[in-house]
């Protein structure tokens, strides 16, 4: 019986992840174009009326369906982040795209945890040898590496907020990190957004190479940097 009982709580965790999996998938296919900047383009009159009528109710829903985006895994993380700027402005747009993009990182970190999180943490604590070993630096430097995965533009934000939750990471070193560390993309991105009617006045697209040009990559790499350097410190002091 309790062996039943143990299958039937390991079969459990898996549903957490299928899900995951299952809603980025549907996400990717059915809503690809749906949350795109045409879209926004073409109820961008629609959008400004509500929001000049509703500011509250406005700020609430963009809130709501950030998350969602977030927790789901669902494409339109990027164009969500260029709308709070278009409708809100740099400030309150850039203020609510992180409080958005961390509620919904922190849901999907906690819906990984629940699922193979704790299992795969509790393997990885009673490891030995070389895992042991990765697994105790992970800890040591937990802050730093959270906050590289963070300001490294080149890894995906999901994988940003399923890794964590996977290796055992605490939950709210997780959120505090998460806020602080997507604070210059999200400015990146509010910014872009918040001259977004000019760009469409113009009949163009936003640029969201932007974030790879030189005056914006360097500091936001120099702050990788300086993530960085408590690990290198760390791993100097380790040697003979």
């Amino acid at each position: 019986m309790v062996a039943k009982v143990g299958a039937g709580k390991g079969a459990q965790r898996w549903l957490v992840p299928l899900a995951i999996v299952l809603c980025a998938g549907a996400g990717f296919f059915l809503l690809r174009d749906t949350l795109s900047f045409d879209t926004l383009r073409a109820h961008r009159e629609t959008l400004l009326a509500f929001r000049a009528a509703n500011p509250v109710l406005t700020a609430a829903a963009f809130f709501a369906v950030y998350v969602v985006i977030v927790a789901l895994s669902l494409p339109g993380a990027a164009v969500a982040s260029v709308t709070g700027g278009f409708l809100f402005g740099l400030a309150a747009g850039t203020l609510l795209n992180v409080a958005a993009a961390t509620t919904g990182a922190a849901a999907l970190f906690l819906a990984a945890r629940w699922g193979l999180g704790e299992a795969l943490a509790a393997r990885l604590d009673a490891s030995e040898g070389r895992i042991a070993r990765l697994r105790e630096r992970l800890r040591g430097n937990e802050v730093p590496v959270l906050l590289l995965l963070r300001l490294v533009p080149a890894v995906p934000f999901f994988v940003a907020n399923l890794l964590p939750a996977l290796v055992g990471v605490r939950f709210r070193t997780f959120v505090w990190t998460t806020a602080i560390g997507i604070v210059p993309g999200a400015l990146v991105f509010t910014w872009i957004g918040s001259g977004l009617g000019a760009v469409f006045d113009r009949g163009e697209s936003p640029d969201l190479s932007l974030i790879r040009e030189p005056q914006v990559i360097g500091p936001i790499l120099g702050l990788c940097a300086l993530a960085a350097l408590p690990i290198i410190l760390r791993a100097l002091k380790r040697e003979p």
